[in-house]
C-alpha cells in the first residue's frame, strides 16, 4: 500500500524538477518558426564573451564586446573594427565614446542594457564566431546559414537542455 501512495509521488517530484530552471546559458532560438529549436552555451566562471565577424564590404573583422548582468540581460561594452562607413559608425552618440589608437576604432558603451537581440546567421562566406573562456566557436558551422535567431541568456531547466543542442558538445 506504502508503494502506491509513494512511488507516483517520487515519480511527480522528479518530473517537476526536470521544469526548474538549473543552468544559466547563452541561448540561440530559431526566429520566426513554427516548432523553435534551442542551441546554448552555459554559462561558467566568466561573464564577458564577444561576438567576431568579418564585415562583409570591407572583410575586415569587428569584434563585439559584452557582459552580463547580474539579472541575466546583455550589457554592450564596446565595437572594435578597422574600416569606417557602410555599417560602421564614424561618430559617437550619446552615451558613448569613439576613439582610434593603432588604426582601429574602439566604440565603448556607458552603458547600454539589452535583453536579448536577433542575429541573422548570413548565407554568405563570411567569419561569424561566439568567444566565451578563450575559446571561438564558429556559429555558421553550428547554427543554419539564412535563418535567424534570438539571443539571450536565461536559465534552462534540466528538459531544457536536454532536448535543446549544447554547442559546446
Amino acid at each position: 500500500m506504502k508503494y502506491k501512495v509513494i512511488v507516483p509521488l517520487i515519480l511527480v517530484v522528479i518530473a517537476v524538477l526536470c521544469f526548474i530552471p538549473v543552468q544559466q546559458a547563452f541561448t540561440f532560438t530559431e526566429h520566426r518558426t513554427e516548432h523553435p529549436k534551442l542551441f546554448y552555451i552555459p554559462v561558467e566562471s566568466d561573464d564577458s564573451f564577444q561576438i567576431r565577424y568579418v564585415h562583409s564590404i570591407h572583410l575586415t573583422d569587428v569584434i563585439e564586446s559584452y557582459e552580463l548582468t547580474v539579472d541575466q540581460k546583455i550589457r554592450l561594452v564596446s565595437m572594435q573594427y578597422e574600416d569606417l562607413a557602410i555599417g560602421l559608425p564614424g561618430y559617437a552618440e550619446e552615451g558613448e565614446t569613439l576613439s582610434v589608437n593603432d588604426g582601429v576604432y574602439t566604440l565603448t558603451y556607458d552603458d547600454n542594457v539589452i535583453d536579448s537581440f536577433v542575429m541573422l546567421i548570413g548565407n554568405v562566406d563570411a567569419e561569424l564566431a561566439f568567444r566565451y573562456l578563450g575559446a571561438e566557436l564558429d556559429l555558421k558551422k553550428q547554427l543554419v546559414r539564412g535563418k535567424s535567431y534570438t539571443f539571450c541568456v536565461k536559465k534552462l531547466s534540466i528538459y531544457q537542455l536536454l532536448k535543446g543542442v549544447n554547442m559546446n558538445g
